[in-house]
């Protein structure tokens, strides 16, 4: 039986939580989830340049998860801005915390 999984620390929930192509319909997308976990990850990484290391404190996680959290969501991302799909902002398992 696997062990449960801790709560992710993330400093800031997102101000959007939808995105989408201009021009194409709600109904005519498809849309991918990326998790708020997810989301601070490539918030720490890629936006504000910090070493993996440095990421993985922040969210109190093992470098290894946090590698795992970015390669999800960068492949997430890809996906929907090469074939068009929607990005949904929600979930996973998360506790909010203050800045530090």
């Amino acid at each position: 039986m696997p062990r449960p999984r801790l709560c992710r620390r993330i400093m800031q929930e997102p101000g959007v939580i939808y995105f989408k192509p201009a021009g194409i319909r709600m109904v005519d997308l498809k849309e991918i989830n990326l998790t708020l976990d997810e989301l601070e990850a490539i918030r720490l990484k890629d936006f504000l340049n910090l070493e993996q290391t440095e990421s993985a404190e922040k969210m109190h996680i093992s470098q290894p998860t946090l590698h795992r959290l970015l390669q999800s969501a960068r492949k997430k991302i890809a996906d929907a801005l090469v074939n068009g799909k929607a990005i949904k902002i929600e979930g996973g398992n998360y506790k909010l915390t203050k800045n530090k």
